[in-house]
C-alpha cells in the first residue's frame, strides 16, 4: 500500500515562499516518477511539476517555471516543491502523486499517468 502525505502548506503573502513536502511510504520515492498538481476552487486539477525516477529530469508548467523547483531525497523518501515569488493565482490545494511502476527517465505531465495520490495541502497566497 503506497501512502503519500503532503505538508508545508499555509497562508503566505504575495512574493513569499513556501516549501511543500511529500512523505511516502516504503521506497516509493526511489522507485517512482513523482509529480505535483494543484486544484483551485472551481477549476480542474492542473499539472505543476514532475521529476523522473532516475537522472533528475524535471518539467514545469509554464505558469510556475522559474519560480518553483521540484526535488527528491530518496534517503528520506520525500519529494519537495520549493515555491518562491508566490502569486495570488497560485492559491490552490496542492497534491503529490506517484507513478509506479515507471520507466527510469519518464516524466508524467498528465494526472492520469499517476497511480497514487496524497490528500493535498492548502496553499493560500494573499495579495
Amino acid at each position: 500500500q503506497v501512502q503519500l502525505v503532503e505538508s508545508g502548506g499555509g497562508l503566505v503573502q504575495a512574493g513569499g515562499s513556501l516549501r511543500l513536502s511529500c512523505a511516502a511510504s516504503g521506497r516509493t520515492v526511489s522507485s517512482s516518477a513523482m509529480g505535483w498538481f494543484r486544484q483551485a476552487p472551481g477549476k480542474e486539477r492542473e499539472f505543476v511539476a514532475a521529476i523522473s525516477r532516475i537522472g533528475g529530469r524535471t518539467n514545469y508548467a509554464d505558469s510556475v517555471k522559474g519560480r518553483f523547483t521540484i526535488s527528491r531525497d530518496n534517503a528520506k523518501n520525500t519529494v519537495y516543491l520549493q515555491m518562491n515569488s508566490l502569486k495570488p493565482e497560485d492559491t490552490a490545494v496542492y497534491y503529490c502523486a506517484a507513478r509506479l511502476p515507471t520507466t527510469p527517465y519518464e516524466l508524467g505531465l498528465e494526472s492520469n499517468q499517476y497511480h497514487y495520490w496524497g490528500q493535498g495541502t492548502q496553499v493560500t497566497v494573499s495579495s
